[in-house]
């Protein structure tokens, strides 16, 4: 019976790769990945910075897509004896990504589910924020219809007056202003931290409120990876 190795990878700056990560990369006989091209990218170079052995033909592709096709034949090749690693685009798989049905139907079939952890996205911001850290609220990506947003935000609302919390939200570029300007609407012109970028050049990190926020991406123009984060207290 193989492994399958949750393995977390960077989320910008090559560097953060850990020597566990590198090592259960080169031992496995199969990657598993939701964009095969952008791990290949990743394997390519660490095959130049770490004298790793390219495995560009031991990857498959595992994405919502495909996601119900791919478990069984994973299960299989699992019950057979191949190690397998599974990995996201960045960060820690399973997180607002891709692989949780595959981790769960493993414990199910008795088949061990080791985590090599590293970069997550939600908790570099989280720490850089200066946001309370005690207890935090992972959202992952808002909901794309604007009903089931203000539905959100309600549940947000009484969510807080239950526990005190920060509140982590993933953004996708295109729809920050938009999703600024609702939640002013709803919870007023609270302070928000914006993380953007995440470990790589261009990285920052802005507290301010609302309307401030709307104003500088509004001029600027938004790009890049972002989380946002806030409380209501």
């Amino acid at each position: 019976m193989g492994n399958l190795y949750i393995v977390a990878t960077p989320i910008g700056n090559l560097q953060d790769i850990t020597v566990r990560a590198i090592e259960t990369l080169r031992f496995v006989d199969l990657i598993v990945s939701e964009d095969t091209r952008k791990t290949g990218i990743l394997l390519k170079e660490l095959t130049k910075r770490y004298n790793f052995a390219n495995k560009k033909n031991n990857l498959l592709s595992y994405y919502d897509q495909i996601e119900k096709k791919r478990i069984p034949e994973i299960i299989h090749a699992l019950k057979q004896g191949v190690n397998v690693a599974l990995v996201s685009d960045a960060g820690t798989p399973t997180i607002s990504d891709p692989g949780y049905k595959l981790v769960r139907e493993c414990i199910a079939q008795g088949i061990k589910v080791i985590s090599v952890p590293g970069p997550s996205s939600l908790i570099s911001a989280l720490v850089s924020s200066g946001l309370p850290t005690d207890k935090f609220t992972f959202l992952g990506f808002l909901p794309k219809k604007e009903g089931h947003r203000a539905s959100m935000f309600k549940k947000i609302k009484d969510t807080n007056n239950v526990i005190k919390t920060t509140f982590i939200i993933f953004v996708a570029p295109h729809d920050l202003i938009k999703s600024l300007v609702e939640m002013q609407n709803f919870f007023g012109n609270i302070e928000v931290v914006i993380a953007r970028e995440l470990t790589k050049i261009f990285e920052e990190i802005k507290k301010d409120k609302i309307s401030t926020l709307v104003e500088f991406y509004s001029k600027k123009g938004v790009k890049g990876e972002i989380v946002m984060l806030f409380n209501l207290n």
